[in-house]
Parts: structure tokens; C-alpha cells; sequence
């Protein structure tokens, strides 16, 4: 094909969804998944190539990925893991499910859908696969347990599958962003409501006047915020570079961090993230 492909998840909002229209406007063919078929339909109105892959659902992970190499007689040059979801909450709270299910998502079903598109990159030969972490992949913070923990894990198993192919010419490469404009606080809530149940917490007091405050006042945006549109510039970055970083961090809060993680003690470093 003339185009380069690319398969990006997560492609309801934000993130994914600004994605999606900086790699089509760069020229890349892109199939735009989303884990609801509702979201499909609205980026196929809006003329993607869009296949239905929820992390937790193998079976979508299957056909999505056969949608996608029946349309580039199959081949696929790149893929983005960018979808991911949080569940708020102190850890002593996050019962044995909260931490199953977003491990299925941000975890085993990333791990699913890059083994199956590694198949296809090593019959072609080449390939890129970049997975979508955080800030947070690499410092922990108050109240988001389960999301660092799936990131941390994310983390190092990309670092290993980027080792691992260095014989072969796929790349494999981080994105870490830090506080960006997205609904993604927003789409927490269902989540902690389901798993925590914070007013029979030891930390009921923390949680009203830390945590609820936070999920439920929209306060705007931060002075550290950073639109969407400023990971999909470090994507076609990490795409087009012929060398590509093995890690690019976006935002000046994550670059901070990582500075600070690398120069402090663990108990320094602690006091600073313990205020959240």
C-alpha cells in the first residue's frame, strides 16, 4: 500500500481521538478503534476505518486486528496502545476486582493485541509499536493505586519487548504524558463508585476532603495542562524519527518528575508526592 497504517485505540476522545486526526492529516491510513460500538459509529461518520477493540474482550482483539489487515491486504506499520482507564482510590480500599479488571484492560489486553501485531510486523519485517504510559508510570501519587500499578507494569513489560527486539528492525518505544486536557477524570467515577467504598474507609475524612473534591468539581484546567494535540506531535515525532527515543515524556510536570525521581532519595521524593 502507498500509505503507512496505523491502528490507535482508544480513539473515543481525547488522546486517541486528537491521534487519529494528526496521523490522517499527516497521511497515514488510520483505523481508529474504540472499545463501544456507539463510538465506531461516530468515527466512521466522520470517515474513519474503525473497529471495535475493548482490551478486555479477546474476541474483539481478534476481529478487530483481522478488520484491519483485510483493508491493507496484511500488513500493519504501526500501532498505538492508547487506551486505558483509572480507578480512584486509596489502596487499602481497592478490593481483588478493581485491580483484575483494570489489569485487563491497561495491562493483559495491551500485551494481547501487540503480541498479535508483532506476528504480522516480523512477517514484513518492520514495524513500530508505541504504548501510551504515564507519569504515573514511573512515580506513584495518592489515590491512584490501580492505575500506577497497571502503568508500572505496562512500563516494564515494554521495556523488556523493547530489549528483546533489538535484533529485529520494529521499534519499540514509550510515550508518557503527564496532566492533559481529557474527559479522563471524568470517565474515573463509574469506576471508583463501583469498586471503593469510601464512606465504611478508615479514610472517609481524606476522601471528602481530598478525593471527592477532585473527581466531582470541575475546577479547569491546570497552568501544567497540556491539549491532546501535544501527544499526537511526540507520536509522529517517535514515528517519522528514524532512531526513535526509547522514551519521550510530555508535559513539563513529567519531565520534573523524572528529573526529581532520578536526584532525590526515595523518603524526598515521597514528601513531594504525598501531597498529590
Amino acid at each position: 500500500m502507498s500509505r503507512k497504517s496505523i491502528l490507535i485505540t482508544g480513539c473515543s476522545s481525547g488522546i486517541g481521538y486528537d491521534a487519529a486526526y494528526a496521523m490522517r492529516d499527516a497521511g497515514w491510513l488510520v483505523f481508529a478503534s474504540c472499545r463501544r460500538e456507539e463510538d465506531c459509529e461516530h468515527l466512521r461518520s466522520e470517515g474513519f476505518i474503525s473497529p471495535r477493540i475493548d482490551y478486555a474482550d479477546p474476541e474483539s482483539i481478534v476481529n478487530g486486528l483481522s478488520e484491519v489487515l483485510e483493508a491493507t491486504d496484511g500488513t500493519l506499520d504501526a500501532l498505538f496502545n492508547n487506551g486505558a482507564f483509572a480507578t480512584p482510590g486509596a489502596v487499602e480500599d481497592l478490593p481483588r476486582g478493581a485491580l483484575q479488571e483494570i489489569f485487563e484492560t491497561n495491562v493483559f489486553g495491551v500485551h494481547e493485541l501487540t503480541t498479535l501485531a508483532l506476528q504480522i510486523m516480523r512477517a514484513q519485517g518492520h514495524g513500530r509499536i508505541v504504548n501510551c504510559s504515564s507519569v504515573l508510570g514511573f512515580v506513584a501519587a495518592p489515590w491512584r493505586g490501580a492505575y500506577v500499578a497497571s502503568k508500572f507494569a505496562l512500563e516494564g513489560l515494554t521495556d523488556t519487548l523493547r530489549i528483546e527486539m533489538s535484533d529485529t528492525d520494529i521499534k519499540v518505544i514509550l510515550i508518557a504524558p503527564g496532566p492533559i486536557g481529557t474527559s479522563f477524570r471524568q470517565n474515573s467515577i463509574p469506576q471508583f463508585e463501583r469498586w471503593v467504598d469510601w464512606e465504611n474507609s478508615a479514610r472517609a475524612e481524606q476522601y471528602r476532603n481530598s478525593l471527592l473534591k477532585r473527581l466531582y468539581e470541575d475546577a479547569g484546567p491546570t497552568k501544567f495542562e497540556l491539549p491532546p494535540s501535544s501527544v499526537s506531535r511526540v507520536l509522529l515525532r517517535a514515528l517519522n524519527a528514524r532512531n526513535p527515543r526509547a522514551r519521550y515524556r510530555v508535559t513539563a510536570v513529567t519531565r520534573a518528575m523524572a528529573v526529581l525521581r532520578r536526584l532525590l532519595p526515595t523518603r524526598a521524593m515521597d514528601a513531594i508526592l504525598s501531597r498529590g
